[in-house]
Parts: C-alpha cells; structure tokens; sequence
C-alpha cells in the first residue's frame, strides 16, 4: 500500500504490520463523514468542545487511536503506517480526517496509503520538517518522558496553557494533566517515538498528497510553530495555512469556534472530490466564533495558500 513518486516512481513504503487493531470510536450528527483523530497522550475528548459546531454540519466519528484511550495498546515499533490504517479500517469510503498533532501525522500517512478515503485534510498544530534544533528538543522531551513520565506530564501542560488560560481555566489544565498521567507507559513511549520521527520519514512524500488540505496553528506553538504549517502548505500541492494569533497548542480546547469555523469552512468548499484543488479554496475571511476557557481576545486569522 501507498502512493508513487512522480517524479522517480518510487513507493511510499508500505508497513509491514498485520491487521488493523479496532479502535474505540463513536459517531454523532448527520451528513457528510468527518473523523476526529487526537494528539499523543490524548484522547478523543480533547475535540468535546469543537463537536457540537462539527456535528451539526457532518456525521462525526471521534476515534481513541492505538494506544491510547479505550483502544488496544500499542507495542513497541508501532508504526504511523500502522496507526493510518487502524483508522483507514474504520472509514467506509470518502471522510473529511482531521488530525491534531500526532493525529495529524496519522491523516497525512493515511492520505498517502488510502486517498480514495481521504475527503479533505485538516492539520491541526502539525509538525512538518523539524530542524535539527527542533528534532533535538523534541527528543528531550521523549527522553525525560522515558525516565519521568510525571514530570514529562507537567512540562506538556505548562507547554501548552499560557499562565493567563490556566488562571481563567484551572479544571481544563487538571483534566488535561489526568489524561496524560492516565497512559498507559509503553504505549505512549510507542507513540511519542512516532509523533518525534515520523515527520522526516513524510517530508519527502508530502507532495503526492491529492486531499485538498489546510493546515492550521497558534501563533504562540512552540512546537507545531507557524512555519511548520506554512512549510506543510508549501510542500502539499493546493494547500493552505491558516495562523490563529495569540494561542498555542491545544486549539480544539483553546479556541473552539475559531477551530471549527477552519474546519467547516474546509469541508465545506470540498465535498469528497479532489478535482478543485488549485486556487479554488473557498473564501475564509477570518476566524471568528466564542473561545471557550481561553485568554481574552477574539482572533482573526491569518492565511496563506498555494496553488
């Protein structure tokens, strides 16, 4: 499984698992399909806050991937191939994936092996391309992550909420902090290796993505920064950026309605084809919408596109 290269007629390579594991899922609303897939440590209930806006518009599925949530473990070596198709197994034909942070990696992957199922993309707080200074921070962390997972725990929440969000919302960063204090180890140390290698291994295949694709951050991400997602729009034919200023990285949870209004503005202007793709996004003049339990201050978006 997966696509070829244009230009070389290489493969991507295909993974060497066995059977796609079954996933804990459950679906909500009416329409067209939309699957939800979280970032690492997570689970589904990070997209609570954005499901009532995605719902009323599309059938969401919200999944718990491997190893995480109600779903199986994951082993040591798991692959993002692996965790593309658990997904992949899920989809019954042309869905709108979303994907956030390692999720998104997850929808890039399964946009490469399974186009056919791959309506739109989303790419929520992505990383793309890391630096070495970036690929050496990021190994830190899975580091410290391997010899103290509980202050690996506290140093993703601090990362994440600004003293100004967890002040306005304290129960928000708890929860956050029980979710990932909850993992199962090994398999979040499975994860993480993945959500810390797997861009690089992507970067060369990034142009044989065919979903019409956005990718979105905060301005304020230190790890999923604005240039990674400019570089994702540069590097996917047809793409498109789209900077949230003044948040960080939890957008599901920092700024829901800004989240959804990319979302539905996305799926709206491609309905499962992929034959509008360059230079037909759609308009999208500015986020707007309530932020739930985040700092004061509504945004307006900041977008680039390729074509």
């Amino acid at each position: 499984m997966g696509g070829s290269d244009a230009a070389t007629g290489a493969r991507v390579p295909a993974s060497r698992a066995g059977a796609p594991v079954a996933l804990s899922h459950e679906a909500h609303g009416d329409g067209p399909e939309l699957v939800l897939l979280h970032g690492v440590g997570l689970d589904r209930r990070m997209w609570d806050r954005c499901l009532p806006a995605l719902a009323a518009r599309h059938r969401v599925t919200l999944v718990d991937l491997r190893g995480h949530g109600a779903s199986p473990a994951a082993a040591a070596g798991v692959s993002l191939a692996e965790l593309a198709a658990d997904v992949g197994a899920l989809l019954s034909g042309p869905t709108h994936v979303v994907g956030f942070s390692l999720g998104a990696l997850v929808a890039q992957r399964l946009g490469l092996d399974r186009p056919e199922l791959t309506a739109s993309l989303t790419l929520v707080s992505s990383v793309a391309g890391r630096s070495e200074e970036e690929r050496a921070a990021v190994a830190r962390r899975q580091e410290l992550a391997a010899q103290d997972f509980g202050a690996s725990a506290w140093a993703a929440v601090d990362r994440w909420f600004s003293p100004a969000w967890r002040a306005q919302d304290p129960e928000l960063a708890r929860r956050v902090l029980d979710t990932l204090l909850a993992n199962d180890r090994a398999s979040y140390l499975a994860c993480y290796r993945v959500f810390a290698t797997a861009d690089t291994a992507l970067w060369r295949w990034l142009p044989r993505i065919a979903a019409p694709t956005v990718a979105v951050t905060g301005e304020r991400d230190p790890g999923s920064t604005p240039a990674m997602s400019h570089r994702l729009a540069e590097r996917i034919p047809g793409a498109r950026a789209v900077i949230v200023p003044g948040a960080r990285h939890l957008l599901p949870l920092e700024c829901p309605g800004e989240l959804a209004d990319v979302i539905l503005t996305h799926t709206g202007s491609h309905n499962g084809s992929h034959g509008n793709r360059n230079g037909t996004h759609g308009s999208h003049n500015g986020i707007h919408g309530s932020r739930t339990g985040t700092h004061p201050g509504a945004p307006t978006g900041q977008e680039s596109h390729r074509s």
